[in-house]
Parts: C-alpha cells; structure tokens; sequence
C-alpha cells in the first residue's frame, strides 16, 4: 500500500540520513518515477524532502526536522530497541523490522539531542530469543499463525499429546506466546470446546482454513503461569546429589539458595519437583553425574527407567 510505503520512507530517511532514489526502488520493488512521486507527495504532507544532485545525491529530510519533546528517554528507547531487536530474532515479520526501524530513528534524533551523553559502542543489554541447540524453523509457522489471528481464521493441525499420539485439531488461535525461548498458541479448541495453550514444536502440518470466526471472550494470560491440571503428578520435596563436574549445568538449571556445596566438591540441591516424565528425564540427562537421594520411591523409579534402557541396547532385534 501506497501509505506504508511513504512512512516506511520517511523511516528510513530519518533513521539513515540521504538515500538515492535507485536505493529506495530497489528496497520498495517500485520504480525510480514511482519514488519522485512519493517524494512530491510527503513534501505536499509537510514533511521537508531536501533533494540533491549529483553522484553522491539523493533524498534526505532536513536536519531541523524532528520532534522537540519526547515521552520517553534515550535509556528508555534503548530499551525498546533491545526489546524489539529481541523479538525480531524470533519471528519472520516485515513489520517488526519496520518497527524496529522506527525506534532506532526516534532513539537517533534523542542522542543527537544529548549530544555523547547517551552514545554507546555497544549495547548494554542484548536479547536474543532464537535458542542454541534447540529445533529450528519455528520462524514460518509463527507468522502463519499471526496471520490466522489477523484474519480471524480457523486452523488445523495435528497436535502431539502427552502420549506421544497425534491428534487432529482444529483451532480459533487467540494470541501467540513467547515465554523463555518457546513459542505457545492460546487458541479455543472446537474438539474440546475449550480454550488451551499449545506448545508450537507440538504441533505439526498447520493449515489455515477458509473458516472465519467471531474471537470469544478470553481468559486472561499476562503471566503463564503454571497449572497443576498440566500434569497429575505431586510436587515433593526432593533431594539430588550431583558430581563437581555437573556444577557448570547445576548452575544453570537452579538458584544459589537451592544449592549447598559439599566438602568433596559434591552439590546436594534441596527443592520442588512434581515427580512426572519431565523430571525422570532431567535426571536421565545427567547420567551418572546425579543421583536421587529424596524421595526413595523416585530414586527406584530412576532406576527402572535406566533399566529399561539398557534392556533397550541389550536386544538386538530393536
């Protein structure tokens, strides 16, 4: 559309300084002429385009034109763009870029204002929510679904259960969650005539239906929080002996008051666990680094499963 161009434009003139006009086609898939007009048209809307010859010539938007107040500060625009910057190395989305754009270019006019007060060779805080180690290629089904929730459309998808059967679904998604590095939907399910929250990596061969639907009333969803009837396992105190040479993954998995250090270098860690497959797994993942000394009937537990597994590489017809 014609109207986002001119203010993508006037972004990037703010935020980059002079343009040629071959620069702007090129970015905008229009033509040169296409991008003459645009310019006649923002200095029609008040905005004054200094345009300049030659081979180092181009478009740009005078130096006295910006804003004279801002609501926010340069620290606190900053912060928008580490926070935007965050989100677009999650999604797949023209328009983040452009807001991001847009911050950048507001955050440049306020430094400029404070002259170096403000001036940073590197960034301070960097987020980054595209996870090492983890599935990637989550980037295409987040924007299919954003693209459901604009257009109020249903989707379909096969939906990976805790038994590890798939189940077809069809869903009205709500809204997108990102919590940590893991992307959910909060969408009502027609199958179970509820609203839930899908895991994203859960979900597989996602269509979107020609079907419209009228949003309902939400429950709300700030936070995610975590709810007991996600899993019937009971919360125990539990008790882990780890090895010194799991102190660098102990760190990172709990808090320092959970952790106390023994004099052979060992790591006793007290804390809250529902006893159910995520836990079992944790504890395999650390193979004999670890070892459950509370509750007794997790540790026999530990131990069947790892039985099972070394029946699993004992027989060879697997």
């Amino acid at each position: 559309m014609k109207i986002d161009r001119l203010l993508a434009i006037t972004v990037l003139l703010l935020n980059r300084g002079r343009l040629s006009a071959k620069e702007l086609a090129e970015r905008f898939e229009v033509s040169s002429k296409t991008i003459y007009r645009d310019m006649d048209t923002l200095c029609r809307a008040g905005i004054p385009i200094a345009a300049h010859q030659g081979i180092s010539g181009g478009f740009e938007i005078m130096e006295h034109y910006m804003i004279d107040k801002y609501w926010l500060s340069a620290e606190e625009m900053s912060t928008l763009v580490t926070a935007v910057k965050g989100l677009s190395s999650a999604l797949d989305d023209q328009q983040m870029d452009m807001l991001l754009e847009k911050v950048k270019a507001l955050l440049h006019r306020v430094e400029q204002g404070h002259g170096d007060e403000y001036r940073r060779e590197q960034d301070p805080v960097i987020m980054d929510f595209q996870p090492w180690g983890q599935r990637q290629g989550l980037k295409p089904a987040v924007s299919l679904l954003k693209k459901a929730i604009l257009q109020k459309r249903r989707v379909s998808m096969a939906y990976i259960d805790a038994k590890g059967a798939a189940e077809q679904r069809n869903i009205e998604p709500a809204s997108l969650i990102l919590k940590g590095n893991i992307w959910y939907v909060h969408a009502f399910c027609l199958e179970r005539e509820d609203h839930r929250v899908f895991r994203l990596s859960r979900m597989q061969d996602i269509q979107i239906l020609s079907e419209t639907y009228k949003p309902r009333p939400l429950p709300s969803l700030e936070r995610l929080e975590w709810e007991s009837s996600w899993s019937n396992a009971r919360e125990e105190e539990t008790v882990l002996l780890f090895h010194s040479n799991a102190r660098q993954r102990v760190a990172d998995m709990f808090s320092p008051e959970q952790i106390s250090v023994n004099p052979d270098g060992s790591l006793r860690v007290h804390v809250l666990y529902r006893l159910d497959d995520w836990f079992y797994g944790m504890v395999l993942s650390f193979g004999d680094q670890v070892m459950v000394e509370r509750p007794a009937e997790a540790a026999e537990e530990v131990k069947r499963r790892a039985q099972l597994i070394m029946r699993r590489y004992d027989n060879q017809d697997r």
